[in-house]
């Protein structure tokens, strides 16, 4: 006889599941019937897992239908899901059955199997403890896979994304408030344009993070609506009367975020609505991160024949042929990061848009993506915040000269001599290589005092206050 295996029995009959495996004959079966991509789902969404069946526990045992030494066993094998000690076990693949039964199951019975073990049976026992009947008493997939996505991303968004964002504004409004005094060269359609500060440059990229910062902050709410207890279609069957309010109640104890039950309990069950929205507010910002590492990297480039405004911090080596060459690394990582995001939005907009009737069986990869975008735009702001921005430099004298040589400052000669003639001067300036100031006073348009007053870049950029 194998001794690397245990016999399992669930309603299809025997299963070999690993001796040692925590999970039972239903995940097992899922490892068996999804060897697809060796993605799992995130340690936020197995600790949401964890925290709905910690909640249902107690729930049902305020409520008397679960003994108060099941419950209790329940519990303390729930709190170990939730702090992380059997991520190993979650082995179900994120492209698994719809719904997530699988993922549901895995929890099931690794909460189950675990509480056998603290009462002293074997791994496996179900008299004692049963994944179904004491672990998943009063749910179903179709409630908690989509509890588990509203808190997992509750708390990435509250706990991980917002705090990102905060600081990588704060950042770049230092750096807006140390470069204040820099006048420089603006530019559109990636041409010379009319003068601005680098301070003000920078703060405007402040200003787009802050924009969708206060946008998240307003919707994460919609995501504390949670639908536990209304089970397979949202009717609550064969759960106590008060098990909801109970179940949810402990959920936002246990959290320290304040779920609530949803207005419509069919609706939550039918629809991701809440997910599809933040979703869409994620893809914004990343949106707005992506234009911010696109033009640092090109302010950046050079050293020698690109823009050098900027300079970044030196963190590898760029080239594994080029000796001394150093690449923008961090902002391109950035750039990859916010493309992913997208794509992610993309999946999600269209698997939200797959439910039928009274349910939406494309939670798994709902979950999987919005976790993910999340996830990784995250710990992307903070490492570029710490790899890169903190330690980007201007180099003052580089952004000056490019002003005094941009042909657009003849603009503000406008009030003085007139479009026509300032185009003149511009596209004179610009065949004869000369600056701006150069060609007015060879052509004797204006005395040295009056253009004096009409370039003075300081007064032409009108630093707010």
């Amino acid at each position: 006889m194998d001794d690397t295996f245990r016999v399992s029995r669930d309603s299809l009959g025997e299963v070999r599941v690993p001796r040692e495996a925590l999970f039972g004959p239903q995940t097992q079966r899922a490892v068996a019937n999804f060897p697809i991509s060796g993605l799992r789902l995130s340690r936020r969404f197995i600790r949401a897992q964890g925290i709905i069946k910690w909640a249902a526990a107690h729930a049902n045992k305020e409520v008397g239908a679960l003994s108060p030494e099941l419950a209790d066993v329940i519990m303390k094998a729930a709190d170990e899901v939730i702090d992380g000690r059997w991520d190993r076990e979650f082995v179900v693949d994120v492209y698994q059955a719809g719904a997530g039964t699988s993922q549901n199951m895995n929890a099931n019975e690794v909460i189950a199997n675990r509480a056998q073990e603290i009462l002293g049976a074997e791994r496996g026992d179900v008299s004692v403890v049963h994944p179904n009947d004491h672990v998943n008493m009063a749910q179903s997939t179709n409630d908690t896979i989509h509890v588990a996505i509203h808190i997992a991303g509750a708390e990435a968004v509250s706990h991980d994304l917002l705090p990102a964002v905060a600081v990588v504004a704060n950042t770049l409004e230092m750096k807006g408030h140390e470069w204040m005094g820099i006048v420089k060269s603006g530019r559109t359609h990636l041409q010379d344009a009319v003068p601005m500060r680098l301070g003000q440059e920078v703060n405007g990229w402040a200003g787009a993070l802050k924009y969708w910062q206060a946008a998240l902050e307003s919707s994460v709410s919609k995501l504390y609506a949670i639908g536990l207890g209304g089970n397979a279609v949202g009717t609550g069957i064969n759960a106590h009367p008060e098990y909801k309010s109970r179940a949810i109640r402990a959920v936002a104890d246990k959290t320290g975020i304040a779920f609530r039950p949803p207005n419509n309990m069919f609706t939550f069950i039918q629809n991701l609505d809440a997910v599809l929205e933040i979703s869409g507010l994620v893809r914004g910002l990343a949106t707005a991160v992506g234009k911010i590492a696109n033009d640092i990297r090109l302010l950046s480039s050079g050293p020698r024949t690109g823009l050098a405004e900027l300079q970044l911090p030196a963190v590898q080596p760029g080239s594994s042929i080029m000796p001394g060459k150093v690449n923008p690394v961090m902002a391109e990582m950035m750039n990859m990061i916010c493309y992913q995001v997208l794509g992610c939005d993309t999946t999600i907009q269209a698997a939200v848009g797959g439910a039928q009737l009274e349910l939406n069986v494309m939670m798994p990869v709902i979950a999987f993506n919005f976790l993910h975008a999340i996830e990784i735009l995250a710990n992307g702001l903070t490492a570029f915040d710490t790899q890169a921005l903190r330690g980007l430099k201007a180099d003052r004298e580089k952004v000056q000269g490019y002003v005094e040589l941009s042909t657009a400052i003849a603009t503000a000669l406008n009030p003085y001599i007139g479009y026509d003639q300032a185009a003149i001067v511009a596209k004179t300036a610009f065949s004869e290589k000369k600056t701006v100031r150069q060609v007015v006073l060879d052509q004797h348009l204006m005395d040295e005092e009056q253009l004096a007053e009409a370039l003075d870049l300081e007064r032409l950029t009108h630093p707010e206050s």
